[in-house]
């Protein structure tokens, strides 16, 4: 374990994310908001950069796997206490430093559990600042790093293994990973600015369309007003959504690959992609149905725009509202909480187990029922046409175990604070799948549970974000030795 390497590169980490604070600090000149806040935390993170840089800045080493995970883990936890800063400095809104810590935290790995009431009162650069915060956790800060780090001196094929989700870790889309870092970003902010400007024209002002293209590009859910989406009251806004939320939670390297090939062939070809679309229409027409037999809407029209949008929203992970979900009829709630755990596509900016980690599990749970009847037979798992490997159907087996396993773990420690049981389970269900609304008590906002219960959501958008086994695998004793 090369300590100096890390604390070196957690140090450049540090200070290019002071940089981010400039736009916020532009946001309030123009709004006329007090500044202070984002000038001060910029101070204080590059003083934090500089105090670990400055010791270890000749440090010149090959980083290995083991400090790659470090970094990643390190960097995202410091990264939470770095972004809470402005939250506890600022007047409006008035935290403390758990609820600043969770709201940053929240934005960072874009769970999107809010701590947070009058939104729609606080200062524009606040909310500006939170958009900007899932816009930044979407496709992963780390992966930013890695596109400039080596400019610096630093190799980042390393970071870029332990940051990526699921189970493509080592699929590189151009020969050095610099380029595939700038390829992914580049694709990233296409998306935004397209999304930007579809909520421009459909209603939305300039302020408006920016913040909220930043959340919905990263799947996070955080919006500039209490009632999220549903402010707006418009259709086509909320259709606007639905389209940006899909294609956001595709995998990121279709995408890549549909515009080198100047083809769309290969999302239809995709299995990941076939399933996603399966889950997604089958959850929306299963909700459409049951609104419209039971629901409160009058018309099909206004029962199919909240159906279709909530059922994205939610399956996808972003977490936008239009209405509170959580009154809906019978099993309705129930059913889109549960469909936030498969969540979108592996290499997406979705939350989630993800999807072809989902079709693993079909897939191997239909091969032991063949198995069953015909012990002998020799049964592939496939995906599309090529037979997957057992180590990775190993992998997905002991992800799918650990996440059920802390899931149950944590549910507990949230019950032994006071938490009902529908609280709880949706409480950590939403974090742990980036998602954030909850059921229950945390329907609307988070702020009303407790300290203990917070840290202990902290720590599942933790786990969620970096899928589990990048944090874990700091707690085995094998990581630390030599």
């Amino acid at each position: 374990m090369h300590i100096d390497a890390v604390l070196r590169i957690l140090g450049l980490l540090l200070v290019l994310f002071s940089i981010t604070m400039l736009p916020p600090v532009l946001v309030a000149v123009i709004y006329g908001n007090d500044v202070y806040p984002f000038l001060a935390a910029m101070a204080v993170i590059i003083i934090a950069g500089a105090v670990l840089w400055v010791p270890v800045r000749n440090t010149r080493r090959e980083l290995r796997t083991r400090d790659g995970f470090l970094i990643v883990v390190l960097f995202w936890v410091v990264l939470g206490l770095a972004g809470a800063v402005p939250l506890v400095l600022s007047p409006s809104p008035s935290v403390g430093i758990t609820d600043a810590m969770f709201e940053s935290m929240s934005g960072l790995t874009t769970t999107g559990a809010t701590v947070l009431t009058g939104i729609d009162d606080l200062p524009h650069s606040i909310r500006f600042y939170r958009q900007q915060l899932q816009w930044l956790g979407g496709m992963g800060i780390i992966v930013l790093a890695v596109a400039i780090l080596p400019m610096l001196g630093v190799g980042g094929m390393q970071l870029y293994r332990a940051e990526m989700p699921g189970p493509v870790k080592d699929s590189k889309l151009t020969p050095r990973i610099a380029e595939t870092a700038k390829a992914l970003w580049y694709i990233y902010l296409t998306l935004t600015i397209a999304c930007a400007t579809a909520y421009w024209l459909a209603g939305m002002s300039l302020f408006d369309a920016i913040a909220h293209s930043f959340s919905t590009v990263a799947i996070g859910g955080y919006s500039t007003y209490d009632a999220s989406m549903g402010h707006f009251n418009s259709p086509l806004i909320e259709m606007i959504c639905v389209v940006f939320l899909f294609f956001a939670g595709i995998n990121f390297a279709m995408h890549f690959v549909a515009w080198r090939q100047r083809t769309l062939r290969n999302y239809l070809l995709d299995p990941e992609v076939r399933t996603f679309i399966a889950i997604l229409v089958t959850v929306g027409m299963v909700v459409s149905v049951t609104l419209w037999l039971y629901g409160p809407y009058d018309g099909i029209g206004g029962t199919l725009h909240h159906a279709i949008f909530q059922s994205v929203s939610i399956a996808t992970t972003a977490g936008f509202t239009t209405t509170n979900f959580a009154d809906w009829p019978l099993f309705l709630p129930v059913l889109l909480i549960l469909s936030a755990f498969v969540g979108g596509c592996a290499a997406s900016t979705a939350g989630g187990i993800k999807v072809v980690r989902f079709l693993l599990l079909l897939k191997q749970g239909y091969r032991e029922v063949i198995r069953l009847i015909h012990p002998q037979a020799q049964v592939l798992v496939k995906i599309g046409n090529r037979a997957v490997d057992e180590r990775v159907i190993d992998a997905v087996w002991g992800f799918f175990a650990t996440f059920i396993a802390l899931f149950g773990l944590m549910m507990m420690v949230l019950m032994a604070t006071g938490l009902d049981q529908v609280t709880a389970f949706s409480a950590v269900g939403a974090t742990i799948t980036n998602l954030g609304p909850g059921l229950g008590a945390v329907a609307e906002h988070y702020g009303d549970i407790g300290p203990v219960a917070k840290w202990t959501l902290m720590l599942a958008m933790l786990l969620g974000r970096l899928e589990v086994f990048t944090l874990l695998v700091l707690f085995t004793p094998a990581f630390w030795r030599r």
